[in-house]
């Protein structure tokens, strides 16, 4: 929309100029109505483009929220809680700890309390308690680092895709911190571990159209009613992998905000595979066949993973890479399709020629791995997603902001650079944000969950027990 403005604004600029040419061409005597008219239209033209075109959107900043060291999570400690359920047989026990042994996850990552304590219990208001823990942990942390008053908010958008009460998580947030009255608030639910990118996209759409406004945006989980204490495989693997996690982001469109924000957003393009049947059951929330609740994950999940991730870049490519990436994928394309050169390798755009940092969500090693491969990125590209698993594990939806404060806590975030945020989720869906960053971030003023224990990262994750 905001190019389409633009061309329309600018083309009489562009005829009053070629008139003005020919005109001086023809020694045409110019009288000074006609020159204080050209003045008027040459300031006037500007002025219209720049008040219709959508504004920027800015981060403020943002949080992650870290919890309490009574809920770290060992090895030897999920072992003991889940054989704690008193439901799970020999077989289910051992596949549980291999899956762990090759997940990717360290020893200090985080359950719900309720989980660890014996027995396993959990209710509706312990899942409260989690969700109010995150949620209100993040959000003061936020406003902590940011001179922006509650009330200021006129935009709240929380996403949280296994749990959904009334009140709404959405209504949580208004009453706690006493958002006025007309904010516009939407609670997204069942969107998966790429609804971050989703609330995102959300709030830049909204931010274009509402001027001078506000926008906080949290994306959580909830894990304490949905861990699963059945015997089935392929919904055993979630209850190694997810893990406590979630962010608050604030977002503006206020131009002057620009100099004390972090972020500019600079694009959000969102593919979903939702059409196709393997890719739609891919990540189910299902009972199992003695009518147990549970995420049920498919084999076929890397290769739909895949898919939606090639489909995405597809999209995103044009946007972001150098003019001579574009001119080799084209020519690599003619050349299979004109040419019928069938056994000419597909060419994979060089993304690392437009992004300086890649913040992957950390589903899992399988699913870091994947996207390595198939962007050709180095271990340093990687780095902070797979110490995002390795520390906090899958925190879903939350898991590209660990990713983005790891890089900040190492000093890596220089002006100008470009940060990519890849969501992966349910439905089946690939997400992916584009940020521009406005400053220097320094290490040694940020407050995030790395800060106190960064410089024992990286750890060397070969050697650890997911090799």
């Amino acid at each position: 929309m905001a190019s389409k403005t633009k061309t329309n604004l600018f083309f009489p600029l562009f005829l009053l100029i070629i008139i003005d040419f020919l005109a001086y061409c023809q020694n045409v005597q110019f009288d000074p109505t006609w020159v204080i008219a050209n003045l008027i239209i040459l300031v006037l033209i500007p002025s219209i483009y720049l008040q219709t075109k959508s504004p920027p959107v800015y981060m403020l900043n943002f949080s992650c929220y870290k919890p309490d060291n009574t809920c770290k999570v060992s090895t030897q400690r999920f072992m003991h809680s889940c054989n704690a359920v008193g439901k799970f047989t020999k077989e289910s026990m051992e596949f549980q700890k291999k899956v762990l042994e090759k997940s990717g996850l360290g020893e200090d990552t985080y359950l719900p309390e309720v989980l660890l304590r014996i027995p396993v219990n959990p209710c509706m208001a312990d899942a409260i308690k989690e969700v109010e823990d995150i949620i209100f942990g993040a959000s003061d942390e936020l406003f902590a680092k940011i001179n922006v008053k509650p009330k200021d908010i006129g935009i709240l958008i929380v996403n949280c895709s296994l749990f959904s009460p009334t009140p709404s998580l959405s209504a949580m947030i208004v009453n706690r911190y006493k958002l006025r009255s007309n904010i516009m608030s939407y609670n997204i639910a069942g969107m998966g571990c790429s609804a971050g990118v989703i609330s995102l996209d959300l709030a830049q759409n909204l931010l274009q159209v509402h001027k001078n406004s506000y926008a906080l945006v949290v994306s959580i989980e909830c894990g304490t009613l949905n861990f699963y204490t059945g015997n089935e495989k392929p919904m055993l693997v979630s209850n190694c992998l997810f893990r406590i996690g979630g962010s608050a982001i604030l977002l503006s469109n206020k131009r002057s905000d620009k100099y004390r924000s972090k972020y500019e957003l600079i694009h959000t393009v969102r593919t979903h595979k939702g059409v196709d049947d393997k890719s739609f059951a891919s990540v189910t929330h299902i009972e199992d066949s003695e009518r147990i609740i549970g995420i049920s994950l498919s084999k076929e999940l890397m290769i739909v993973a895949g898919d939606a991730l090639k489909a995405n870049i597809t999209s995103l490519g044009p946007l972001v890479l150098p003019v001579s990436e574009k001119l080799l994928f084209v020519g690599n394309l003619i050349a299979k399709k004109l040419f019928m050169m069938k056994k000419l390798k597909p060419y994979i755009p060089d993304f690392k020629l437009a992004f300086e940092h890649f913040c992957i969500h950390a589903g899992g090693k399988a699913v870091l791995d994947g996207v390595q491969k198939n962007l050709a990125l180095a271990e340093w590209h990687m780095e902070p997603s797979r110490m995002t698993l390795y520390r906090f594990g899958n925190t879903s939806s939350s898991s590209i902001w660990y990713g983005l404060a790891y890089t900040e806590a190492k000093g890596r975030v220089k002006r100008g650079d470009r940060v990519w945020q890849i969501g992966f989720g349910s439905g089946f869906k690939c997400n992916s944000a584009v940020w521009s960053a406005l400053r220097d971030v320094n290490p040694a003023q940020e407050m995030n969950p790395w800060m106190d224990e960064i410089q024992s990262f990286p750890v060397d994750v070969s050697r650890e027990k997911c090799a």
